[in-house]
């Protein structure tokens, strides 16, 4: 009971990094840009839920009416940015790495480098948990698997059954030919850009919700990010979701039978294999799909 404890606690505590990963798995695939910005956006997410939430009447979960609004919008002047000074893939990389320090810090100069947490009275939700028989799951892993399942249906049906999501899967495939098409890719990639930021408003509450924040986590947050949009397939919606929960179950299991400290060892050795032997994810997209 243990094992399955600890594999679907952390599967739903995956579902968290999944959605942090959604957004750069997004405009990763289908604009071709590395944003490693997203993170600072997942950061200051959660300052601006901090703030709004311990300042304001607002509770944390309706930090969200001000916090997507605002992430949206710098999300997509981010991306304006990269198209009005075309920036390459690779070079976005280096670039959005510079972005990412600059949103690091100043978020340090605005909050300080101490731990921040919304005490009990603003955030009920830390110390709640819901029980199933023997089985207890943190409520705020909870929210997480629900707002992760939300958007994965949500993207998805958008991706792949509307008119602006054929035209962003043309786009992604072969930019030139589908401008040739008449398919304005500044404003759809404007657009895409800007759901990547209410994606970060998201996640970023989301990890508010469980307990202590630090300007230095979206370091932290890169390299599990980065192995669940491999894992998922880089502009798979759904793949990155399975990707998170998959990861999260591993890393419970293996901290459940070995320690916490294995767990990216076993996570990375899964990341190598599947670049060698399943380059395109462990999760590829149903025939017909992009």
């Amino acid at each position: 009971m243990n094992v399955l404890q600890a594999g679907l606690a952390g599967a739903l505590g995956g579902s968290l990094f999944a959605l942090m990963a959604l957004g750069l798995s997004l405009t990763w695939g289908f604009l071709k840009v590395i944003n490693l910005a997203h993170f600072g956006l997942i950061l200051l997410g959660s300052y601006l839920t901090f703030e709004l939430a311990t300042s304001t009447p607002l509770g944390p979960l309706n930090t969200l009416l001000v916090t997507i609004p605002v992430l949206c919008v710098l999300g997509a002047a981010i991306h304006l940015a990269y198209e009005r000074f075309e920036v390459s893939e690779l070079s976005s990389l280096l670039v959005s790495y510079g972005l990412l320090i600059i949103l690091v810090q100043v978020v340090h100069n605005i909050w300080s480098a101490d731990f921040r947490r919304m005490d009990a009275s603003v955030n009920p939700y830390a110390t709640r948990s819901i029980s199933l028989g023997d089985l207890s799951f943190p409520l705020p892993t909870l929210l997480a698997a629900g707002f992760g399942l939300v958007l994965v249906v949500l993207v998805g049906t958008i991706i792949n059954r509307t008119y602006a999501g054929r035209a962003l899967r043309a786009f992604g495939q072969d930019r030139e030919i589908a401008s040739a098409f008449g398919i304005d890719h500044r404003l759809i990639g404007v657009v895409l850009a800007g759901v990547a930021g209410a994606t970060a408003a998201i996640a970023g509450m989301l990890f508010a919700l469980r307990g202590t924040i630090t300007p230095d986590a979206a370091f932290e947050w890169v390299g599990l990010v980065f192995a669940i949009v491999i894992l998922g397939g880089i502009g798979n919606v759904a793949g990155t979701f399975y990707a998170g929960l998959l990861v999260g179950a591993v890393s419970g299991v293996v901290a459940s039978f070995w320690t916490p400290s294995h767990s990216p060892l076993v996570v990375f050795s899964m990341v190598v294999l599947a670049l060698v032997f399943r380059p395109e994810g462990l999760f590829p997209r149903r025939a017909g799909r992009h």
